[in-house]
C-alpha cells in the first residue's frame, strides 16, 4: 500500500525524532550526573568481570546484573533434554504455544508451507516471534503462505553453544517481529581442537528413527596466533512414520471417532447416481427396498478395508463406502538435515577483530499422504459394472450418471520432497575505537523453498480420459495397460519454487557517558539498511490446472503467474542504561523503522530494575511494538484449495433441515493484500527475582500484550457461521444456496488481548555422599487470550478453547528433577500441557447433529536421561523420552489433515530410545 500523507509526515517525524532523541539522551544523562555528584559516593574498585551482551540489549555488561526475562539454554541442558534439533529444543519451552512443527506442517492448514518449522511465543503467530542467529536475522522461510520468519530447520543444531530466550517486546531494540519475544541461537566464537558425536535412537513401535552425526574442528589461537578458524557440521537423518505403526490411531478408526471427517471418495470407487436411477435399481433388485441414498458402491459392505470401510454414519451411507485417510498416511516426515557453521576471526590488534561466519542448511523432508481423491461427472452408464449398467441401460433411462468419487490408490501415495536451503554469510569487525565499542557487518541471508511432486500425482486430462474410455477402472484393480497408463501420465515436477533473500549493512556502538551512583551510565545507537526480496516461481504445468489433485476446481488454467517483489528497509535506534543507584537502574531505548511498502513507526521502551536487597531484585518495563506485513503478507499468489476443516453452514441447515447435507470443506481462495498497515502492540511486564541464597532462585514475571490491526485471515470457522455478516464479501454462493467459495483475505483485523505469568523456579543441593541433587521447574500461566478477529466481531477468548486454528493452553511446563555424582548425572523431566475444550465443528451423521462439547484430557510426558563422563575426552548419554509411552489425547480438532489428535503440541512417536557418544581431541 502507497502511503504519501504517511511518507511526508513520517519525513518531518524522523528529523524531530532524531533532535528528540538527542534531547532526551542528553537530558537523562545530565539528571543522571547531577544523581552521581549529588550522592558523591565513589566506586569502590571492583574485581573487574567479563562483560557480556544479553539478548535485548546493545549494551554489554556483567551477566548476572541483567534486569531482563531472560532464560538462557545452555549446551548441556539441551543434552540434558535429549533433543536435537531446534525445533524439539523449544517444543520444551513453555511460553511456546502451537509452533509449526514437522507434525504440523505436513497439513493443508500450513497453506503450501510444507517443512515450514517455526516459534510461536505467547501464541502470538510465528510471525510475532523473531529468531537470531548470532543476534542477526536470518532469511524468512521462502515458501509464501500464512506465516513469515526464519525455518528452524536453517538453524545448525550441532553448533549451538547456548540459547537465550527473551520473553519480552524487542522491537525499540531490533525492529518488526519482535512483539512475542526474541529466541537468539548462539553458537561459538572460536575454538581449537576436535569433537566428534553420534546418536542412535528409535521407537518402541518402530518408525521416527533418528541418527546424527557432529563433527566440529578449529585451530589458531587469537592471543598467540591473532586468528582461529572453526567449523561445525551437522547431519540428521529421521526415517518416516506411518498412521499404520501406531496402535493409538489404530484404536481411534474414523469410522466410529470422527466419521463426518471420512472421505467419499474411495477405492474402488463411490458411485453417485440420480433418483431415478436409484428407482430403476430398486425395481430390478439391485439396491434394496426403501434405499433413499444416491451414493453407491458395487464393494459394499465389504468394501477394502483398512481404509476404505462400511460406515453407515460416513459420506458414504448405507449404500456406498467411506474412507478412513488416518489409516493411509504418514503423520512423520522422512528427512535429511544437514547443516553447518563456520567462523574465521583475525585480531588486527589489541583493539580491532575482523571476523566472517558463513551458515548452510539444507532440510529435505518427504511427505507422504494418502492417495489422490478426484471426483469426474457425467460418465457413461457403460462404465459401470455389468449388474448395474445392464439395470441401467434402455427403459428411458439416461446413457450417463453423475460420476465417481475416486481414490487414486493404484497411483500411490501423494508425495512430495521439500527442499529447505538456508544460507548467511557474514563478514564483519568489532573492536574499540576512541572509547565506543563498535560491531559493524555486512549480511547476505538466503532461503530457497522447493515443493517437487514425485509419486501419486497425475495429469488430470490425461487420467480424465483414461476412465472414460476404460482404460483405468475406478471399480477394482485395473489391467496391466491400466496401471502402465497410470505410471506413464504421473507428475515428476517441481510444481513450487521460492526464494527470499534479505541483504544489508548493520552497526552498533556503545559507550560509557559517566559514572553515576551506581556504575557507568552507558549508551548505544545502531542502524541498519537492508534490502529484501522473494521470488515465487510456479511450474508451468501448475499454472496450467492440469495436475490431478492441486487444481482449481474451475478446470480453466489459474491466474498463478511467477513473482518477485522487493523492499527497502532502514532503521536508527539508541539505547540508554543507567544503573542512577547500586538498588535502581534504568533503561530507555527508542528506535525508527522506515519500509519502503508499508511507511515508517517509532517504538519506545523503558525499563527498571530495583534490588530491594541482595536477595530480592523486582523488574518492570513498558513499551511500543510493531509487526511490518511481509512480503507474502502483501503480494503472495492468489491460490485455490479447500477449507482445512469440515464446516457447517447455518443458511443452509434452515433451509435443507440436513447438517449432513450442509455440512462440507468448502472451496477457499486465498489472497494476499497490498493496503495492509503494520501491526501495532502495547506491551508491560512486571516481574521479582528471588533468590535466598545459592542454592535457591524463584523469578515470577507477569506480562501483558495488546495487539491491534492484526494481520489475519479472517478465519474459515469465523467466516462459516456468521453468514447473515459475510456472504457475498467472503462468501460465494451457488443458485442452489450452497457455498461455493470462500475468501480468506489478508486484512488488519481487529485486536488480541493476552497476558499471563511466566514462573521459574530452581534449587540445587549442596555435594552430599550419595551427590548433588537439583529440581527446576519453568512454567507459564495463561489469564487470558482474548481476540477480535474482525470489525465486525466481539472479542473471543481462544485460552482453553480450541478456536479457528489454534488453542492456548491455561498452564504449561517443564518439570527436571537432577542428579549428578562424579561423572555421572541423570535427569527426568516432566513436560506438561493442561486440558481445553475441544474444537467442535464435526458433527455425527446418525443423529444429523454437531458434536457435544468435550474437553481434551491433560498431557503429560516423562523423559528419563543419563550421561557418564568416560573419560576427559569422551562421553556416553543416553535416555527414553516418553518413558510411560503417553499417547497424545483424542481431539475432534478438524483443522489439521492429521486427525484423532492435535500435531501441534502433541508427540505421535512414542516411548523412544535413544544414545550418544561424543569424543573430543
Amino acid at each position: 500500500m502507497n502511503f504519501p500523507l504517511n511518507k511526508r509526515l513520517a519525513i518531518r517525524r524522523e528529523s524531530t525524532l532524531a533532535i528528540a532523541t538527542r534531547g532526551a539522551v542528553a537530558a537523562l544523562a545530565a539528571s543522571c550526573s547531577v544523581i552521581a555528584v549529588a550522592q558523591n559516593a565513589p566506586a569502590a574498585d571492583a574485581q573487574k568481570l567479563e562483560r557480556v551482551e544479553i539478548t535485548g540489549s546493545s549494551i554489554k555488561r556483567i551477566d548476572a546484573e541483567t534486569a531482563l526475562p531472560v532464560q538462557i539454554i545452555k549446551k548441556e541442558d539441551i543434552e540434558r533434554m535429549g533433543v536435537s534439533t531446534a525445533a524439539e529444543l523449544l517444543r520444551n519451552i513453555s511460553a511456546n504455544t502451537a509452533p509449526l512443527s514437522d507434525g504440523a506442517s505436513i497439513t493443508d492448514g500450513t497453506s503450501g508451507q510444507r517443512g515450514f518449522n517455526g516459534a510461536n511465543l505467547r501464541g502470538l503467530g510465528v510471525s510475532s516471534t523473531l529468531v537470531l542467529l548470532n543476534g542477526r536475522r536470518l532469511a524468512n522461510f521462502a515458501s509464501p503462505g500464512d506465516n513469515a520468519g526464519a525455518d528452524l530447520n536453517n538453524i545448525p543444531a550441532g553448533a549451538i553453544a547456548r540459547v537465550e530466550i527473551l520473553k519480552d517486546g524487542a522491537s525499540a531494540i531490533y525492529g518488526t517481529d519482535a512483539i512475542g519475544g526474541v529466541i537468539n541461537f548462539i553458537t561459538r566464537k572460536d575454538y581449537s581442537g576436535v569433537d566428534v558425536s553420534a546418536s542412535a535412537g528409535g521407537t518402541q513401535e518402530g518408525g521416527a528413527g533418528k541418527r546424527t552425526f557432529t563433527l566440529g574442528g578449529g585451530f589458531g589461537d587469537l592471543a598467540k596466533d591473532r586468528f582461529n578458524v572453526f567449523g561445525v557440521v551437522d547431519v540428521q537423518q529421521l526415517d518416516g512414520l506411518r498412521s499404520s505403526q501406531r496402535q493409538f490411531l489404530r484404536d481411534r478408526p474414523l469410522a466410529s471417532t470422527l466419521p463426518a471427517l471420512m472421505s467419499s471418495n474411495t477405492y474402488p470407487a463411490n458411485i453417485d447416481i440420480s433418483s431415478a436411477q436409484r428407482s430403476r435399481l430398486i425395481a430390478q433388485g439391485v439396491l434394496p427396498a426403501g434405499s433413499t441414498r444416491n451414493r453407491i458402491n458395487p464393494s459394499s459392505p465389504a468394501c477394502n478395508p483398512p481404509a476404505t470401510v462400511y460406515a453407515v454414519q460416513g459420506p458414504g451411507g448405507p449404500l456406498a463406502c467411506s474412507y478412513d485417510y488416518m489409516q493411509d498416511t504418514e503423520i512423520y516426515p522422512e528427512s535429511l538435515k544437514v547443516s553447518g557453521v563456520a567462523r574465521a576471526t583475525f585480531q588486527v590488534n589489541a583493539d580491532h577483530q575482523l571476523f566472517a561466519e558463513l551458515m548452510q542448511a539444507t532440510a529435505e523432508s518427504t511427505y507422504r499422504l494418502s492417495p489422490n481423491p478426484q471426483r469426474i461427472r457425467n460418465l457413461p452408464v457403460s462404465l459401470l459394472p455389468e449388474k448395474y449398467r445392464t439395470a441401467l441401460t434402455g427403459g428411458g433411462q439416461s446413457s450417463t450418471f453423475g460420476g465417481i468419487r475416486y481414490r487414486m490408490a493404484e497411483a500411490g501415495n501423494r508425495t512430495n520432497e521439500v527442499t529447505s536451503d538456508g544460507q548467511r554469510i557474514v563478514i564483519g569487525a568489532t573492536g574499540n575505537l576512541a572509547g565506543w565499542e563498535y560491531d559493524a557487518a555486512y549480511s547476505r541471508a538466503e532461503n530457497r523453498a522447493v515443493d517437487k511432486y514425485v509419486d501419486g500425482y497425475v495429469l488430470f486430462d490425461k487420467f480424465d480420459a483414461g476412465v472414460r474410455n476404460g482404460t483405468i477402472n475406478p471399480f477394482g484393480p485395473s489391467s496391466q495397460a491400466g496401471i502402465d497408463y497410470i505410471n506413464s501420465i504421473k507428475v515428476n515436477d517441481e510444481a513450487r519454487k521460492s526464494k527470499g533473500v534479505s541483504e544489508g549493512v548493520d552497526f552498533k556502538a556503545s559507550t560509557s557517558l559517566s559514572k553515576l551512583a551506581g556504575g557507568e551510565l552507558s549508551l548505544a545507537v545502531g542502524g541498519e539498511a537492508r534490502r529484501e526480496i522473494t521470488s515465487f516461481t510456479p511450474s508451468a504445468l501448475l499454472i496450467s490446472n492440469n495436475i490431478a489433485g492441486d487444481r482449481d476446481g474451475s478446470g480453466l488454467s489459474t491466474k498463478l503467474a511467477a513473482t518477485r517483489d522487493t523492499r527497502n528497509v532502514s532503521s536508527v535506534f539508541a539505547e540508554l542504561n543507567a544503573p542512577f543507584t547500586k538498588a535502581l537502574e534504568g533503561q530507555l531505548a527508542v528506535r525508527h523503522d522506515r519500509y519502503s511498502d508499508a511507511g515508517a513507526t517509532t517504538n519506545p521502551k523503558a525499563g527498571l530494575r530495583f534490588q530491594l536487597s541482595p536477595e530480592v531484585v523486582f523488574r518492570g518495563s513498558a513499551g511500543s511494538g510493531f509487526r511490518a506485513p511481509s512480503l507474502s503478507d502483501l503480494n503472495r499468489p492468489t491460490t485455490y484449495g479447500t477449507a482445512s476443516s469440515f464446516l457447517t453452514d447455518p443458511q443452509c441447515v434452515k433451509k435443507e433441515a440436513s447438517i449432513d447435507l450442509c455440512t462440507d470443506q468448502w472451496a477457499v481462495e486465498r489472497r494476499s493484500n497490498p493496503n495492509l498497515k503494520p501491526e501495532k502492540s502495547q506491551q508491560f511486564s512486571l516481574g521479582a527475582v528471588f533468590e535466598p541464597n545459592r542454592q535457591w532462585s524463584v523469578a515470577l514475571d507477569y506480562w501483558n500484550i495488546t495487539k491491534k490491526d492484526v494481520i489475519s485471515t479472517l478465519g474459515e470457522q469465523i467466516i462459516v457461521e456468521s453468514p447473515e455478516k459475510y456472504n457475498t464479501r467472503y462468501i460465494q454462493r451457488d443458485r442452489d444456496g450452497f457455498i461455493s467459495n470462500i475468501l480468506l483475505q489478508k486484512e488488519n483485523q481487529g485486536r488480541l488481548k493476552t497476558s499471563g505469568f511466566d514462573i521459574a523456579a530452581d534449587w540445587r543441593g549442596a555435594v552430599t555422599p550419595m551427590g548433588r541433587f537439583s529440581v527446576g521447574v519453568s512454567g507459564t500461566l495463561v489469564l487470558n487470550y482474548d481476540r477480535q478477529f474482525g470489525p465486525l466481531e466481539a472479542d473471543r477468548s481462544n485460552l482453553g478453547v480450541f478456536l479457528n486454528d489454534q488453542v492456548i493452553q491455561r498452564w504449561r511446563h517443564r518439570l527436571s528433577l537432577g542428579w549428578d555424582k562424579g561423572p555421572y548425572s541423570a535427569t527426568i523431566a516432566n513436560q506438561y500441557s493442561s486440558g481445553y475444550l475441544d474444537q467442535n465443528t464435526t458433527y455425527d451423521p446418525v443423529t444429523d447433529s454437531l458434536l457435544p462439547s468435550r474437553r481434551v484430557k491433560p498431557y503429560s510426558l516423562w523423559d528419563l536421561t543419563g550421561s557418564w563422563q568416560v573419560s576427559k575426552q569422551m562421553k556416553l548419554s543416553g535416555g527414553v523420552l516418553n518413558v510411560l509411552n503417553t499417547p497424545p489425547p483424542f481431539s475432534n480438532q478438524a483443522y489439521y489433515f492429521l486427525a484423532t489428535y492435535d500435531p501441534a503440541y502433541t508427540d505421535p512417536r512414542g516411548r523412544y530410545f535413544f544414545a550418544r557418544l561424543s569424543y573430543s581431541f
